[in-house]
Parts: structure tokens; sequence; C-alpha cells
């Protein structure tokens, strides 16, 4: 069976994501916490695991893998979301109802990746 077109709509979205890491890092290095350490590496790791599952879930051998490791990038990303909303610096210029709106979104993207599951 073949994958649905939005398969391969989502690895688009995280391969180029992952790709901005390394085009923008600044925008990133921005919203990192501050009790996170090596910044520029953590931010260079996280556009390469972005790049790495999105061509992941192009491939049969590899999507579930892929996915799951998807969901659990989406809980690490999590605190990076809530930091953001600690003060007008970390928001980075984003509006707070913006902010808010992610993290409800972070579980969407969450469930539409563990959908995959069953192709």
């Amino acid at each position: 069976m073949s994958s649905p077109w939005h398969l391969y709509f989502m690895a688009a979205m995280y391969i180029i994501a992952g790709i901005m890491h390394f085009i923008k890092p600044k925008a990133y290095l921005r919203i990192m916490p501050r009790y996170l350490p090596e910044h520029k590496l953590l931010v260079g790791l996280s556009g390469l695991a972005e790049i790495i599952l999105g061509i992941g879930l192009c491939f049969s051998l590899t999507k579930n893998s892929a996915v799951y490791a998807i969901i659990l990038m989406l809980i690490f990303f999590l605190p990076v979301h809530f930091y953001m909303l600690s003060g007008e610096k970390a928001a980075a210029g984003i509006p707070k109802w913006i902010l808010l709106l992610r993290i409800p979104l972070q579980f969407g993207l969450m469930y539409w990746a563990y959908t995959y599951l069953q192709y």
C-alpha cells in the first residue's frame, strides 16, 4: 500500500523546518532556554534530527521509527514553547496568543504523526 500524500507533506514540513535551523540559526538561538547548555550545538542537532526524521517518514522501512521519534522530539521541544511564554525577550517578538496556540499545536502534530502508524 502506498503512503498518502499528506505523509509526504509532513515529511517535507520537517525537512524544511530542519534546513531552516541552518539557514536562520539566530531565530532558533533566541528561543533556546537559558538553562540548556551548548545552544548552537542543540540548534544544529535539532535541525539535523528534523531533516533525518522527515526523510525517514518517506520509506516504509523507517516510517514507524520516524513517527515515534518525531513524537518524542515534539515532547522534547515543549519546554522551549513554555520558555517562550516566560518573558518578552524569550518570546522573540511573537505575540503571546500565538505562543499559547503553539502548545496545543504541538499535541496536534504528535497526533498527526501517530496516525501514520496504521499505514
